[in-house]
C-alpha cells in the first residue's frame, strides 16, 4: 500500500475532526500503517479565505506520485475525502450564512472539486451521503458511509464524582444534564437553555463544557430563564470524560452536525441521549430519543418521564452503553482501511 498522507488544516486539542485524527493515526501506527499528517502552517493573519486557497495550492503542489492523499478538508487534490465536516453548501442555507463572505464562496467552490476529483469519499452517516449526492450529483457508490468510532475508554465515576463535586456543588438527589461542544450557536445551547427552563418535577443541574467567545451572551440567557444557578458554563475541559462519568442526560440540539462524536461518548460513559435528526449521529439512537428540530418542545415531556421512572431512565442507559461499544475506533479503523484498498486499487 501506498504510504498515506492524511491532510487536516488545524491542529487544536478540542475539536472534533482533530480528535478524531488523532485516534485514527494511533489505530493505524498500532496496525504498522506507514502515514504521515500534514497540517497548514500559513500564517494566521491572513484572512480566512486566502489561507484556505493557499492550503489547498500547497498541498495539492507538493503531492508526490508515490502517497495517497486522505484529506479531512475540502482540497482538489484528494484521492479519498472524508466529509466529516458535512456538506458547506448545506450548511450555509442552514445557517443563512452570507454568500457575500468570501469564505464560504471558497469553501463550496473547493468542495465541488473535491467531491468531483476524490476517488472516494467517507461520509459519516447515511444523512451526509444523501446530502452529497443531491446537492452535488455524486454518484452514491463513490460514496461509504463510514460512522465515526471512539475510543472505549473507562473511569472510576466515583473519583471523578469525587474531583468535580470539589468545583461544582450538587445534591444527591439532582439530575444531572450535560452539553459538550464548541460554537454554542449552530450546536443548539440557546435550546439546550430554553429546554431546560421547561422541565418540571424534579431538581436539576446542567454542564455546559466547550468552548465560545461570546459565553457572556449564554450566560445572561441562563439568567434570564432562571437557570443561574442551575446551569455550569465550564469552558474548554480537557477532564471531559469526568462530566460524561457524572451525568445522567445528555441534550444536544443542534442545528447541524454531520456525526457528533460527543453522542457516542455520552452514550458510552452511560447517559441517556437526546439530539436532533440533524445530527448524523442520531442514526444510532432509539427513534424516542431524536428531536425533528432543535426547538421540538415534545422533548421536555419525554424527559420528565425519565425523571418520573428511574427504571426507564437506568434502562436506557445500560442500553446506549451497550450500543456505544459496537462503535470503537477499531471498527472505524477496519472499515476506513477497506475503503482505503478500494481506492488504491
Amino acid at each position: 500500500m501506498k504510504p498515506i498522507t492524511f491532510i487536516r488544516a488545524n491542529k487544536t486539542k478540542h475539536g472534533g475532526a482533530e480528535v478524531y485524527l488523532s485516534r485514527l493515526s494511533e489505530a493505524l501506527r498500532e496496525k504498522g500503517v506507514t502515514h504521515r499528517v500534514v497540517h497548514s502552517k500559513i500564517p494566521k493573519w491572513l484572512p480566512s479565505w486566502l489561507r484556505v486557497l493557499r492550503f489547498n495550492a500547497e498541498v495539492c503542489r507538493q503531492k508526490s506520485d508515490n502517497e495517497l492523499y486522505f484529506s479531512l478538508e475540502r482540497i482538489s487534490c484528494a484521492d479519498i475525502y472524508r466529509a466529516g465536516d458535512g456538506v458547506h453548501r448545506v450548511f450555509v442555507g442552514v445557517e443563512k450564512k452570507s454568500i457575500l463572505n468570501p469564505l464560504h464562496t471558497v469553501y463550496m467552490m473547493l468542495e465541488k472539486r473535491c467531491f468531483n476529483n476524490a476517488k472516494r469519499i467517507i461520509a459519516n452517516s447515511k444523512m451526509i451521503k444523501q446530502q452529497i449526492v443531491e446537492t452535488y450529483g455524486i454518484a452514491a457508490q463513490k460514496v461509504a458511509v463510514v460512522y465515526n468510532g471512539i475510543k472505549l475508554e473507562t473511569v472510576d465515576k466515583e473519583a471523578a464524582k469525587e474531583r468535580l463535586i470539589q468545583e461544582f456543588m450538587w445534591e444527591e438527589d439532582e439530575m444531572l444534564f450535560l452539553y459538550v461542544g464548541s460554537g454554542f450557536k449552530r450546536k443548539g445551547v440557546q435550546e439546550f437553555l430554553q429546554i431546560l427552563s421547561q422541565l418540571k418535577g424534579k431538581r436539576f443541574r446542567a454542564f455546559v463544557v466547550g468552548k465560545e467567545k461570546r459565553m457572556e451572551t449564554y450566560e445572561a440567557l441562563a439568567k434570564e430563564l432562571g437557570l443561574a444557578e442551575r446551569v455550569y458554563f465550564t469552558g474548554a475541559r480537557d477532564n471531559v470524560k469526568d462530566f460524561y462519568a457524572v451525568s445522567d442526560i445528555f441534550l444536544f440540539p443542534t442545528h447541524y452536525e454531520p456525526f457528533s462524536n460527543v453522542v457516542l461518548e455520552a452514550m458510552w460513559f452511560e447517559n441517556a441521549v437526546f439530539t436532533t435528526r440533524q445530527n448524523g449521529a442520531s442514526e444510532i439512537l432509539d427513534e424516542a430519543c431524536i428531536m425533528e428540530n432543535p426547538n421540538d418542545t415534545a422533548i421536555v415531556k419525554k424527559i420528565e418521564a425519565l425523571f418520573a421512572d428511574p427504571v426507564k431512565l437506568a434502562r436506557i442507559k445500560a442500553e446506549n452503553k451497550a450500543q456505544a461499544g459496537c462503535y470503537g475506533i477499531e471498527r472505524n479503523v477496519e472499515e476506513t482501511l477497506r475503503v482505503i484498498d478500494e481506492a488504491v486499487r
